[in-house]
């Protein structure tokens, strides 16, 4: 076996991608954010094995992957819950493991959620493009999704690894409740419309991907309906497309976009929205100025009008 720090991919899964912090600071350039859609996992899986917080992690989807070391690594396996084993015998989940070299890691299933985490000590150290290692789904910039029999290079290792038994970690949500800022585009729609985005439940939908959590429901009638200029989007906002259903846009969410934006999710609820599959109920819950309650619904401030 040839030596040197690397994993190589032995089951890829359905879409696995190397994920760190991202890209924020480009959007000027049309370059989106990127980045673990379940940041505090993506964190604490690397806090577990002794990495410093830009190391970059494996983000597994559903039905998670298997590599296999070529060197001893320290392992933890975050996010969605899952079964996980070495060489066929069970190893922990939330907790770091040693993987010893030529020994596979198999993250299974998740048995709720979505995005599992596999962190490594040393971090992925593929390539960086822009500051991050990244893979953006939308943009193509960063690392292609991984492979069976790619070979991905670790980083040098940063500090111990964690002395804990296993770290307590949010589950998957049930319910996915988000709270969200009203506007800049919340006059574009019926105080109908407005009133139904706020109270009636919708549910995620199948067509989610890593660019937005796709909703099914209600549609929202507009007001306006002339076309509106392509504008910036950011994190988190909640765009709605002509079939009237709302678009929480994820981190690999475009730069600019030519529908509505009617809210903005706070960004503390995104990681519960990363791990809600497909038929998970969703609530939007109106908070501050402009929330039903505060002021008439659908009015905004002037300087949020076209």
């Amino acid at each position: 076996m040839t030596t040197g720090r690397a994993v190589v991919v032995v089951r890829a899964g359905a879409l696995t991608t190397v994920q760190d912090l991202g890209r924020p600071g480009y959007a000027h350039l049309g370059v989106p954010r990127s980045g673990a859609l379940d940041a505090p996992a993506a964190a604490l899986g690397n806090r577990l094995v002794g990495n410093a917080p830009p190391a970059a992690v494996l983000e597994t989807t559903v039905n998670g992957c298997a590599v296999r070391t070529r060197q001893g690594v320290t392992a933890a396996v975050t996010g969605a819950p899952c079964r996980v084993t070495v060489d066929g015998r069970p190893a922990p989940f939330g907790a770091p493991l040693w993987v010893p070299a030529g020994a596979v890691l198999d993250v299974g299933s998740a048995v709720a959620g979505v995005r599992t985490c596999l962190a490594l000590s040393g971090g992925v150290a593929v390539e960086p493009v822009l500051g991050s290692r990244s893979a953006d789904l939308l943009s193509g910039l960063g690392p292609a999704p991984l492979t069976d029999g790619c070979v991905l290079p670790l980083g040098p290792e940063y500090a111990p690894h964690a002395r804990v038994d296993v770290a307590p970690q949010p589950g998957p949500p049930a319910e996915l409740v988000l709270r969200v800022r009203l506007g800049p585009r919340a006059d574009w729609f019926t105080a109908d419309a407005l009133r139904t985005f706020g109270t009636r439940v919708y549910r995620v939908s199948s067509a989610s991907n890593r660019v937005g959590l796709r909703t099914e429901g209600p549609p929202l009638k507009r007001t306006v309906s002339g076309e509106l200029p392509s504008e910036g989007m950011v994190l988190g906002a909640v765009q709605v497309p002509p079939d009237g259903r709302p678009v929480v846009f994820l981190a690999d969410h475009p730069t600019t976009g030519g529908y509505p934006v009617v809210a903005v999710v706070h960004e503390d609820g995104l990681a519960a929205a990363a791990q809600a599959p497909p038929g998970t109920p969703v609530r939007f819950v109106p908070v501050g100025p402009g929330s039903i309650g505060s002021r008439p619904v659908g009015s905004v401030p002037p300087a949020s009008r076209p």
